[in-house]
């Protein structure tokens, strides 16, 4: 049964190639959604799939690429809001 996590990522995530990297990340997982950068310098990333490739996503996302640094991760889950086919990055 899929299900929706929603990140909010804080720290130094914007500038680094996050986007990217996370957008590689949930398409190696078979994950749908998308991820953007926000004004006040953090990334929000929605996230639809399994559970278990959504947890592996999330602890991913918790040093996230190469030259990031994540600082604090909101996390909700829920049921899916969207059927994605795809996942994006938003600008």
């Amino acid at each position: 049964m899929e299900k929706q996590v929603k990140l909010k990522i804080y720290g130094q995530v914007q500038g680094v190639f996050f986007r990217m990297h996370t957008q590689r990340k949930a398409q190696r997982l078979g994950l749908g959604g998308w991820v953007k950068n926000e004004k006040d310098g953090s990334v929000t990333a929605i996230a639809v799939g399994e559970e278990d490739k959504l947890k592996e996503f999330i602890n991913w996302a918790h040093h996230g690429s190469e030259f990031a640094q994540v600082d604090d991760i909101k996390i909700e889950w829920s049921e899916p809001k969207e059927n994605f086919t795809n996942f994006e990055i938003k600008y």
